[in-house]
């Protein structure tokens, strides 16, 4: 990462201003991955306290924290970057909850100790204190689902052409391709 600042992510709680700056992108990313504002919000407030140049003892960087490898995974090029580490960051999580089947707790527990740790203790929150404490804090925030239910709250809305002309779709499945919109939780 060309000349960003490293500063080891402190997880201050932080003042209005500071998380409203990065809000439009909170938004934009989280309606783009199908993820709730609030869920987001919560997994930075944890992981960086809003320090776009947070640095962990462990590589981790940014808002959403990312490790380089992950960052490189996906097509993150300066994890110091608000925008790039939100659009990452988001991205990932849509992985973990897709992988999860919508369970927010093991997404959380994924993001924070790998999804091999998910998987190796049975597909449940790992028995680390650091990890247990993490879905804790961020779920509190956010306060998240424990389960796939939440998943089938989410509205997609597709738009379809048939006959030439546009036909508005509505479902609780999030679509396999194409676009749509996300326009109710």
């Amino acid at each position: 990462v060309p000349n960003a600042p490293a500063f080891r992510a402190t997880r201050p709680v932080v003042a209005g201003a500071a998380s409203e700056r990065f809000e439009p992108v909170v938004q934009e990313y989280a309606a783009r991955h199908g993820l709730r504002p609030d869920l987001v919000r919560a997994v930075i407030q944890v992981e960086s306290g809003f320090n776009p140049f947070a640095r962990s003892p462990k590589g981790a960087m940014g808002l959403m924290q990312l490790m380089p490898g992950t960052a490189r995974d996906l097509g993150v090029r300066n994890a110091f970057d608000p925008v790039e580490n939100i659009r990452g960051g988001t991205a990932y999580l849509r992985r973990l909850l897709d992988r999860y089947e919508g369970n927010e707790a093991l997404a959380l527990a994924a993001y924070n100790a790998g999804f091999d740790a998910v998987d190796r203790h049975g597909g449940r929150v790992p028995p680390y204190a650091e990890t247990q404490n993490y879905v804790r804090k961020v779920g509190s925030a956010a306060e998240v689902q424990r389960g796939p239910a939440r998943s089938k709250r989410v509205i997609y809305k597709t738009i379809d052409l048939v006959d030439g002309r546009p036909v508005v779709r509505y479902t609780s499945e999030r679509p396999a391709s194409g676009t749509y919109e996300v326009v109710g939780r």
